[in-house]
């Protein structure tokens, strides 16, 4: 059996409730990263000891969080060692707009993954007005609006998620088999 991790950061809930769809589907576990960056040494073993880690971030001011980017920023003990190489790894965003510039934050999680040596996987589900309807291959991105509670991110965004959950746990079970 595969592990796989969920670790994000969530200003406003809307991101953690994403990351509990996507490791829903994984049968991940899940690590938040707190209001200051960090996680703590036990979440750093899980995350070394993980076949998949899905990276999760809300989408603020075009990017992914400062606290998700000093967590990345801490991935650099991982890189020089190459802790993570071979590891599958996928990643998700929210923002209050429809464009929101989410994609700066999904390329953001590439380029951290591709930095890492790991293996990445899209998000292949075509846009049924449901499914990916903000239509984002490259991971999931979700969108409920700027006022609005994490309740009502739209259902499609979140069944998205859960079978982008799914998608990257089996392409991490097929490599390791």
């Amino acid at each position: 059996m595969t592990k796989t991790v969920v670790v994000y950061h969530s200003g406003y809930g809307h991101t953690q409730r994403v990351a509990q769809f996507v490791a829903e589907g994984a049968k991940a576990t899940v690590i938040a990263i707190d209001a200051d960056g960090n996680i703590t040494d036990a979440d750093w073993e899980t995350l070394d000891a993980a076949d998949a880690i899905i990276f999760g971030s809300p989408t603020y001011m075009g990017m992914a969080s400062w606290q998700f980017k000093k967590f990345a920023d801490a991935t650099s003990k991982r890189w020089f060692g190459s802790a993570w190489k071979d590891k599958v790894a996928g990643g998700f965003t929210i923002s209050a707009s429809p464009s929101g510039d989410k994609l700066s934050t999904v390329q953001y999680f590439i380029t951290l993954a591709m930095q890492q040596g790991m293996v990445w996987v899209g998000q292949p589900a075509m846009n049924d007005g449901n499914i990916n309807r903000i239509g984002s291959n490259s991971g999931v991105m979700a969108q409920v609006g700027p006022t609005s509670p994490a309740a009502d991110i739209p259902q499609g965004d979140l069944d998205t998620a859960k079978a982008y959950g799914e998608r990257v746990a089996a392409v991490a079970a097929k490599l390791r088999g």
